[in-house]
C-alpha cells in the first residue's frame, strides 16, 4: 500500500473544489392556495445558494 504524504493529501483536497461535497439537496413545501393541498419542490444547489431557495416565494 502506497503512503501519501500530508502535503499531498492537502493537495488532493484542493483539487475535489467544486466537487459534489458542495452540493445540497433541497425540498421546500408549497401551499396551493385554491385547493389547500401542498407540493414539495426538490433540488440539489450549491450550498451558497441555499439562503436563496427558501427565500423564493415560487
Amino acid at each position: 500500500m502506497a503512503k501519501l504524504s500530508k502535503n499531498a493529501r492537502i493537495a488532493q483536497r484542493a483539487g475535489n473544489v467544486g466537487s459534489g461535497r458542495d452540493h445540497v439537496k433541497v425540498i421546500k413545501s408549497i401551499k396551493d392556495p385554491i385547493t389547500g393541498k401542498y407540493t414539495y419542490k426538490e433540488q440539489i444547489i450549491h450550498k451558497d445558494k441555499v439562503a436563496a431557495f427558501f427565500a423564493d416565494k415560487k
